[in-house]
């Protein structure tokens, strides 16, 4: 699963591009960017005789990986550490500073938090299933387009020129709420769900049947 996580991640990211990944303390991630970020290099010698030493899989300079553990005592937790795999602190801590970012796993604990609610049959302790593979894909590709078109998000939301009036007794509204479509300049409106249900998708190609 981690292979596959920062496999997706790399085929989107520009040919000469080294992200900064931050993650918890789930080892199988080191491994599955050390094979993605990775190149041969040759080691020094250290001795004048002998053989020469054998190349080996290294990280690149440029990738930076940082991981946020956390300790827990009776479901407490009770200290946040922060471990740098591969770079160094200080180079961290610049790229996130340009951004006004910290060290922190909590934009992706957010989503999945987001899934967890909407998503029934990745839940922990429901009572809804699935009958295979294909139906949860179905239920995350509708969570999916609801996150980006339906749902508007509070830090994403921008300010009004104008205040917008309303017709009933409360204030102007000062913010047009917005959605990461929106953001991303997918639509210039914040859908329905029944708009979305309702959307004529262009047909695909079928597989041929003999």
């Amino acid at each position: 699963m981690a292979q596959c996580v920062v496999h997706q991640v790399a085929r989107l990211l520009a040919p000469d591009c080294v992200p900064l990944c931050l993650t918890d303390g789930f080892k199988d991630y080191m491994t599955a960017l050390l094979a993605h970020f990775g190149s041969w290099r040759q080691p020094e010698r250290r001795q004048g005789k002998g053989p020469q030493p054998k190349p080996r899989w290294r990280p690149l300079l440029q990738l930076l990986y940082a991981q946020v553990v956390k300790s827990y005592r009776r479901r407490r937790i009770v200290a946040v550490t922060h471990p740098v795999v591969f770079g160094t602190m200080e180079r961290v801590k610049a790229v996130l500073a340009a951004c006004g970012r910290q060290v922190n796993t909590a934009f992706v604990e957010r989503l999945n938090l987001d899934i967890r609610q909407r998503v029934a049959a990745v839940g922990r302790r429901v009572n809804t299933l699935c009958q295979g593979a294909d139906g949860v894909l179905d239920q995350l590709a509708l969570f999916q387009t609801y996150h980006n078109f339906v749902l508007p998000h509070a830090s994403l939301r921008q300010p009004w020129l104008i205040p917008d009036v309303t017709h009933g007794r409360g204030s102007a509204k000062g913010w047009r709420p917005c959605t990461p479509a929106m953001a991303a300049g997918l639509t210039d409106q914040v859908w329905s769900l029944k708009e979305v249900l309702l959307y004529r998708v262009p047909p695909w190609a079928q597989p041929h049947v003999r």
